[in-house]
């Protein structure tokens, strides 16, 4: 891999851009999403596809989460769009390739990617490298969560206008917070202007997970764990909706693995489908 980049970009996010590639290499068509211009930012070595946690078969269901539900979000910054929603937040962004792979909406937005200055960092000299550059629509936001840094106070004074409307995606993120980090997340995106959207994923309990799934996902919490990055917060459905409406939201609504499979996965022939780990909200203002 290329220098520096185990210290700047988290392994989580990574393995994330990795996964959204295998799926395009060993998953026949229909692809749910196309993209490998994450592959092109992490720039591997060649033996990738080798590594256990690109296993084809044990990380099928995980593999199809993560393309699942960035189609899903982007389908919806779509529609926004096409509704006058001028303003698109990506929280953690990670290696989010959105803004590289569909210019032609993200061109009539404003994108704000928020993410730690380290991974901000590298993914602006990665772009530049690729020849992506950093299109002005584009803002990089970089946040020391570590240090006590807002998020909000750094997006607003990046640029973003808290009187329009937005669309407000975090995906991957929810799990590692505390139950309070969450909510008072939530809090903070329903007081945005009517119209807004937040779609964020969360996970469910491990004794709501399909049996077949939960040795993988146990496995998972426990690399997670040893990495330092235990699994703190999980949510049924109804405490994430409960959660939500009582944050200030006007409506709230679960978008369940079976809704994702029965959308982008009902055309294919093979057993490609979303886990049933993880879930979707979709909130609005």
């Amino acid at each position: 891999m290329l220098d520096e980049q185990a210290a700047a970009v988290d392994g989580t996010a990574l393995r994330v851009a990795l996964w959204r590639a295998l799926h395009v290499r060993v998953d026949p068509p229909p692809h749910v999403l196309e993209d490998e211009i994450g592959l092109g930012l992490a720039a591997p070595d060649d033996g990738w596809r080798s590594r256990p946690d690109m296993d084809q078969r044990a990380t099928s269901r995980m593999r199809a989460s993560i393309v699942a539900r960035a189609r899903f979000i982007e389908d919806l910054v779509v529609e926004q769009a096409g509704q006058g929603v001028s303003q698109y937040v990506v929280l953690g962004a990670g290696l989010d390739t959105f803004a590289q792979r569909r210019p032609e909406i993200a061109s009539r937005l404003r994108v704000f990617e928020v993410d730690r200055p380290g991974t901000q960092a590298w993914k602006r000299r990665r772009l530049i490298e690729l020849g992506f550059g950093i299109p002005e629509w584009l803002t990089l936001v970089p946040i020391d969560f570590e240090a006590g840094g807002s998020w909000w106070e750094e997006l607003t004074a990046a640029g973003f206008d808290p009187g329009r409307p937005a669309v407000v995606s975090s995906t991957g993120v929810t799990m590692y917070l505390t139950g309070a980090a969450v909510a008072a997340m939530l809090r903070q995106i329903a007081h945005l202007a009517t119209g807004s959207t937040l779609a964020t994923t969360f996970m469910v309990p491990l004794d709501q997970v399909a049996p077949e799934e939960f040795p993988l996902l146990r496995a998972t919490a426990n690399s997670a764990r040893a990495a330092g990055t235990p699994f703190i917060s999980l949510f049924s459905p109804p405490d994430i909706l409960t959660l939500a409406r009582t944050s200030g939201f006007r409506e709230a609504r679960h978008i369940s693995s079976t809704t994702l499979a029965q959308r982008y996965f009902t055309d294919r022939t093979d057993d490609l489908r979303p886990s049933s780990a993880e879930q979707l909200l979709v909130a609005m203002t």
